[in-house]
């Protein structure tokens, strides 16, 4: 499958080359008109001949603009098949669990410890007031 999507990427960069070169090599709608007050141009001396190379050149744009399209919706619908596990779609499930501690000393405050006693009781702290800092480790 990596091929396929190579050999598309190669393809839609190279027909947008050229087609960008293509378009470059065109006359703009305004160049006729100023021609025909006397504006300065050769004329028939063109590389296509009098009317062919506007006739070439966009038929070659419109192709390559074909083949660019096709390109993008090659990679578009192969860029997709990609299976995926199935998943609810959320973020945190790729987080592991958080380890347990090994001994009392690492016992977490208001827990319950691992002997089966009682919890301790939590200390009452009071709200606090102004901002809010960062605890020191």
């Amino acid at each position: 499958m990596n091929v396929v999507l190579t050999i598309l990427l190669a393809v839609q960069i190279l027909s947008a080359l050229a087609m960008i070169g293509l378009i470059l090599m065109q006359h703009g709608k305004g160049a006729d008109a100023g021609a025909a007050f006397g504006g300065g141009g050769a004329g028939s001396a063109s590389l296509f001949g009098a009317s062919g190379g506007a006739n070439f050149l966009s038929r070659s744009t419109a192709v390559l603009a074909a083949v660019f399209l096709t390109c993008t919706l090659g990679l578009a619908y192969f860029g997709n098949l990609r299976t995926v596990a199935p998943s609810s779609g959320s973020v945190l499930e790729g987080v592991a669990a958080p380890a347990q501690p090994a001994d009392a000393s690492q016992q977490i405050p208001g827990t319950a410890p691992a002997t089966g006693a009682a919890p301790a009781p939590a200390a009452v702290t009071p709200a606090p007031t102004g901002p809010a800092q960062i605890p020191a480790k």
